[in-house]
């Protein structure tokens, strides 16, 4: 009878013990379900008042930071600090200190923080990319590269602290447990680690920027940068067609950015009329007369009245005749010094070369006001043509490849 009534004891004992302990935990579960509701509750009530303060404050309203602050959510970010400091105090007040709930929960609230930590650096990061951009002169010096370099190392970092937080081990131990995968890491980050060093380079040197026109020398690229990011650098072709390269080409291989001919006084034409050498004679002081006489440009050549010009003709010993060719040529650079569209303060050269199997190559170079390339391409077209249809009235023919029939 004893025995039995020990056993009942026990049994009741155990079960009170059960109940106790389901009870405790029951306890701990709607404890943490309120101290979570209190978060949420407080969070709700300061982005409230945030958003109210915000929106009425004519000093916010009109700071030139407010659209990128509120573009990027920096407010918002900084307001969930709060309800993780509220919770991070009410965990000793709800749990017995030293309990495994305890420290189970305050080391996911400082993870919790660090998380929000993250998304406010991320947040001031981006902000400022966004308020740097605004001007002409840092929009043409981007830092997106850099900014993007600087977001890998905060969530990297971050990320290591969590993890640290959470086994209850020091960020140094894991870091130098991470330092054996070092070279795995190097594989994995190495367009990143490659276009951040690259970018830094780019910006440093003033490169390439946005807007630029840039060729590569492959003929993958020939067109204008729209986008310069860690990894890539986009370019939109001629051709509507959208090319991808990595910074760190712009380093290692050669590219040719069109920018100094767009921030010049002009754009550089170098092209050559090939002279048929049977149609290069002397002129006897008639003909050269004649040919003067009847061409309006020249007519100053005639009366003397410029006397530089007149020796570019007569640059030989005293009574040597004068060619048709150096005529031609006189009347190219006239031709070209009184055209609207030359910038004749920049190099204007017409000279002869070398003959060719195709001719007597006159070069002709010289630079156009106007850069932009339809226009460039017409005016340059239009002086040729008047130049190709102008060689006949000097006794000059072009040379052309008789055709086979």
């Amino acid at each position: 009878m004893a025995h039995l009534t020990d056993t009942l004891n026990g049994f009741l004992t155990g079960r009170l013990g059960m109940e106790s302990k389901i009870a405790d935990f029951a306890d701990d579960i709607i404890a943490v379900a309120l101290i979570i509701l209190l978060g949420f509750g407080i969070n709700w009530l300061c982005q409230g008042i945030f958003r109210l303060i915000s929106g009425h404050s004519s000093r916010l309203l009109h700071s030139k930071w407010h659209n990128y602050i509120v573009k990027r959510r920096l407010g918002h970010h900084f307001i969930l600090l709060i309800p993780g400091i509220v919770i991070y105090f009410l965990l000793y007040m709800a749990f017995d200190r030293g309990s495994h709930l305890l420290l189970l929960l305050h080391r996911i609230d400082i993870v919790y923080l660090l998380g929000v930590a993250m998304a406010i650096a991320n947040s001031t990061l981006l902000a400022f990319l966004d308020f740097y951009s605004t001007t002409e002169k840092n929009r043409n010096r981007p830092l997106q590269g850099l900014v993007q370099g600087m977001q890998i190392m905060i969530f990297f970092t971050g990320t290591i602290i969590c993890v640290a937080v959470l086994i209850d081990k020091s960020p140094t131990a894991l870091l130098t447990g991470l330092g054996a995968s070092a070279a795995v890491l190097m594989l994995i980050f190495k367009d990143s680690i490659l276009g951040f060093v690259s970018g830094v380079q780019l910006m440093q040197n003033n490169m390439v920027k946005l807007g630029d026109w840039i060729q590569m020398t492959d003929g993958s690229a020939n067109g204008t940068v729209e986008e310069i990011t860690l990894n890539t650098i986009k370019v939109r072709n001629w051709d509507n067609t959208i090319t991808t390269i990595p910074p760190y080409t712009f380093v290692s291989t050669p590219v040719k950015n069109w920018r100094g001919m767009q921030e010049s006084g002009g754009r550089r034409v170098d092209k050559r009329l090939f002279i048929d050498m049977n149609t290069i004679r002397t002129c006897t002081d008639v003909q050269a007369g004649q040919i003067i006489h009847d061409i309006p440009l020249m007519a100053g050549l005639e009366k003397g009245q410029d006397s530089q010009q007149k020796n570019q003709i007569s640059a030989g010993p005293a009574g040597s005749p004068v060619t048709n060719s150096q005529l031609f040529r006189t009347y190219i650079r006239l031709y070209l010094q009184n055209h609207p569209g030359v910038n004749s303060g920049l190099d204007l050269i017409v000279a002869q070369r070398e003959p060719t199997q195709y001719g007597l190559p006159i070069e002709v170079y010289f630079f156009l006001k106007d850069k932009v390339w339809d226009e460039f391409e017409t005016i340059q077209s239009d002086i040729f043509d008047h130049l190709i249809a102008m060689a006949p009235a000097f006794g000059l023919e072009l040379y052309q490849l008789p055709s086979k029939i």
